[in-house]
Order: C-alpha cells, then sequence, then structure tokens
C-alpha cells in the first residue's frame, strides 16, 4: 500500500482547492487483504480526524462496499492489478475517487437503482446487489465514467457536525 499514487486519480473540480493537509491518496494491490489495510489506514488518517463517527462510519461502509467491488469484479482474473483512492475533505463535504484500470461496470455504466425482491425465503435471496443501495443511500453525487482504460468511481459525503441532543 502507497500513500501516494500517480495523481491520475483526481477529485471533483469543486475539490481541487482544498488545502493538501485535508487530502488522502492511497494506491493499494486490488487484494482483499490490501482492502482492509486500507481502510484501517482511511480509519487512523490524521487528515480525516475531526469527522463525526458517523460519517467515517458510513465512509468506511462505502468504501469496502466499492473497493471489494473492485477486486471482485473489476480485476477479476487479474491478480495484479491497482486501486488508487483518493479523498479531500472540506468543512462540510468530503469527496472520494475511487480509480482502477479494470474490467468496466457492465454496459459502462452504474448498476441500476433496482432494488432486490426479497418476497423470497431466505435461502431464495440473491448473494448480492445490495452494495449500491447503500452506497447510494449513504453518499450523493455518485459517479462512474470509464476514459482512458481507466474506471472512475466518484461520489461526495456530507460532513454533519454532532450536535448536542435539545434540552
Amino acid at each position: 500500500m502507497h500513500p501516494e499514487g500517480n495523481h491520475s486519480c483526481e477529485t471533483s473540480p469543486k475539490a481541487r482547492n482544498i488545502p493538501k493537509d485535508h487530502e488522502l491518496r492511497i494506491v493499494l494491490p486490488a487484494k482483499m487483504a490490501a482492502v482492509r489495510r486500507g481502510l484501517q489506514t482511511i480509519k487512523r488518517s490524521e487528515r480525516l480526524s475531526g469527522l463525526p463517527f458517523d460519517t467515517l462510519s458510513n465512509l468506511e461502509i462505502i468504501l469496502a462496499e466499492a473497493l471489494n467491488n473492485v477486486v471482485k469484479h473489476a480485476y477479476s482474473g487479474h491478480p495484479e492489478g491497482i486501486i488508487e483512492l483518493h479523498l479531500s475533505r472540506s468543512e462540510h463535504e468530503l469527496h472520494c475517487v475511487i480509480c482502477d484500470t479494470g474490467q468496466q461496470m457492465p454496459n459502462g455504466a452504474l448498476p441500476s437503482d433496482q432494488q432486490a425482491d426479497l418476497r423470497c425465503t431466505i435461502a431464495d435471496l440473491p448473494e448480492g446487489g445490495f452494495g449500491w443501495g447503500l452506497i447510494r443511500k449513504l453518499a450523493h453525487e455518485v459517479g462512474y465514467i470509464r476514459e482512458n482504460g481507466q474506471n472512475r468511481l466518484s461520489f461526495s459525503m456530507e460532513v454533519r457536525t454532532n450536535s448536542p441532543p435539545e434540552a
């Protein structure tokens, strides 16, 4: 796992004026163990310190889903793949871009927003397909593009400060 990438994986234009001490770049091998280590690195990063617990927890859920999808699907059959992750934060928003050079998403687009049919027995429940619903629920501005042989998944999250309960 490398803290710096080749800078080909940039965040959204509105995140470009964010100070470098509010950015985190990680490059990791496309392996499940590396994803787990990467998530731990992100949780412990001083550059994300001060984020509300809920925001950090939701970020971890989104990244676990997205990064595991890259390993399992984009790099299926290609164990030497690399994933580049760029996080940047402002006072009220967190921006993330995940880049890889694996296979593109089916039909070159994000999976549909269609919910799985849960009116079945537990044994007949689909194995997967729930991750994108979680990602869309916890993030906004979720986007995907394939350009110059590179997949680029981006999303933003609102950073809400924990306010004390009302008296």
